[in-house]
């Protein structure tokens, strides 16, 4: 998988689009409530086999810039929810699929490292006036893109 701060909507299109599809939308909502709190963080886990994968798509396509999900979901329950246009397609997703991560790497002591040379490489393709130079951490790159540039992100890993 390629490190990627703006993706698209095609991984929710495509179970979207399964015969078997439960709408699980409305966990934006409370997303939208809780970032708009004095918190405006959220951490959600949930055992292995419970929709991690699927919750990560959902969110990546609502939240993303590089989608123009409005169409998606209309069917469902979120896009008649007040909230729904308030971060629709407005944030920058940095979307990470760890499993994938760890089965592809040979050394998997190396892959934090590799990890975030990697997106330390996206970050200045996609903010090319920002200098990430030399060993800097993905939370100083994405403090930098707040700072400078007034951006926001939404990490479902």
């Amino acid at each position: 998988m390629g490190i990627n701060l703006k993706p698209n909507d095609e991984n929710f299109n495509e179970i979207a689009n399964q015969e078997i599809f439960v709408d699980k939308t409305m966990m934006i909502g409370v997303l939208n409530k809780i970032m708009k709190s004095p918190s405006k963080y959220a951490c959600f886990s949930r055992p292995r086999r419970f929709g991690k994968t699927i919750a990560g798509n959902i969110l990546s396509a609502y939240f993303s810039k590089g989608a123009d999900s409005r169409g998606l979901f209309a069917p469902y329950k979120i896009s008649k929810d007040a909230c729904f246009e308030s971060s629709l397609n407005a944030l920058n997703v940095m979307k990470i699929d760890m499993n994938n991560e760890f089965q592809n790497e040979r050394n998997k002591g190396e892959v934090p490292d590799k990890l975030q040379d990697r997106i330390v490489a996206e970050f200045a393709v996609q903010f090319p006036d920002i200098a990430f130079g030399g060993r800097v951490s993905v939370g100083n790159c994405i403090l930098a893109a707040c700072a400078r540039k007034g951006e926001r992100f939404a990490v479902p890993v």
